[in-house]
This record gives structure tokens, C-alpha cells and sequence, in this order.
């Protein structure tokens, strides 16, 4: 197992850390950056907890969300964060998922922090497989799946509810062998 540190030309992807505490809780209390999540929003207490609980995970255990942050290179702090989920039963699959600050939303740090995150996992010896569930009515994540060449592979009718009400969800995966053809570069 390792810390995960991934650089690209504008991000740093890492452990999160308790000095992210302010910008971190900034973006996960607002109800439009939750909408769609399967968090609510975080008081700033819950927050730390948060925190807390991820600061000392390393990449590799099985069966193990673990949640990065996403830093501005050029602010030093965090805009969003990212999960990794190694499958319980095979780590050559994953699950994966992005949250953006609605601040820094239409940047296009979603898409960067993505293919940074694909070109690492797949960059991984016998990798396989990533995938990632989205709520139905996520049409910004959906297209952002499908620029880089996700394809949709269920649809889950009512299957979840979510926030007080029944919610659809959508599975979209993409196999290291469709990533090493279509590798999608950063605009």
C-alpha cells in the first residue's frame, strides 16, 4: 500500500489533510454540490470527522473508500476531492467518483482530475476495470463519463432512496484495454 500523490499540469491529487478543513467543508455544505451525492451536507464538525478518518489511508487495501483532495497548484488548496474503491473481491477493479467546489465548477479541473486518476489506475500492472455510479439526473457527470470514453453499461430503475425519494441510477465503466486506445488528452 502507498500514499497516492498525482500531479497534473494544474492539480495535485492527494491524501486529504486537517489544514483543508475550511475549503473542504466550503464546497460539501452546499446543497447544490450534495444534489447528487450520496452524502448530505456536511456540518463542519462532520467535516473534521471526515477528515480525520482519511488523512493516514493508503491506496491498495481492498474493499476501502478513500478520499483525495483535490489541490489548485497555483491557490495551495483543495477544489474538490476524489474516491478510489479497489474492489473487495479483486483490486484489479475499481470504483471511482469526483466532487468539484461549485466554485470551481466549468473549469474543467473534473475532467483533468479524471484522466489523471485513469492514467494512474490503468498505468497499474494486470489493471482491469473502473467504474463509477451516477444519479440519472447528473447530466454534467454523465457527459463528463462519456468525454473521456466511459460507456454506460445499466440503468437501475428507482433502485435507491435517496434524500426522500426514489432516484435512478446509471453504471458506466471503461476497461484498461479501451483506455490504452482511445486515451483521452486534456484540452
Amino acid at each position: 500500500m502507498q500514499k497516492l500523490i498525482i500531479e497534473t499540469e494544474r492539480l495535485i491529487i492527494r491524501n486529504l489533510k486537517a489544514s483543508d478543513l475550511v475549503d473542504f467543508h466550503f464546497y460539501r455544505s452546499n446543497s447544490e454540490v450534495t444534489k447528487y451525492q450520496g452524502f448530505d451536507v456536511f456540518t463542519i464538525e462532520q467535516a473534521g470527522e471526515f477528515i480525520k478518518d482519511q488523512i493516514d489511508r493508503e491506496f491498495g487495501k481492498a474493499g476501502e473508500w478513500v478520499q483525495y483532495g483535490i489541490e489548485n497548484k497555483a491557490t495551495g488548496k483543495i477544489i474538490g476531492d476524489s474516491a478510489i474503491r479497489l474492489d473487495q473481491d479483486d483490486i484489479r477493479i475499481a470504483e471511482i467518483g469526483i466532487t468539484i467546489s461549485h466554485k470551481e465548477q466549468k473549469n474543467g479541473y473534473a475532467k483533468e482530475s479524471l484522466i489523471a486518476i485513469l492514467n494512474f489506475l490503468f498505468g497499474i500492472d494486470d489493471f482491469h476495470r473502473v467504474s463509477e455510479i451516477v444519479d440519472a439526473e447528473n447530466i454534467a457527470s454523465i457527459k463528463l463519463l462519456k468525454s473521456v470514453g466511459f460507456r454506460q453499461e445499466g440503468h437501475f430503475i428507482d433502485n435507491i432512496f435517496f434524500k426522500g425519494k426514489w432516484g435512478s441510477e446509471l453504471q458506466y465503466a471503461m476497461l484498461k484495454k479501451e483506455w490504452n486506445k482511445n486515451e483521452p488528452k486534456i484540452n
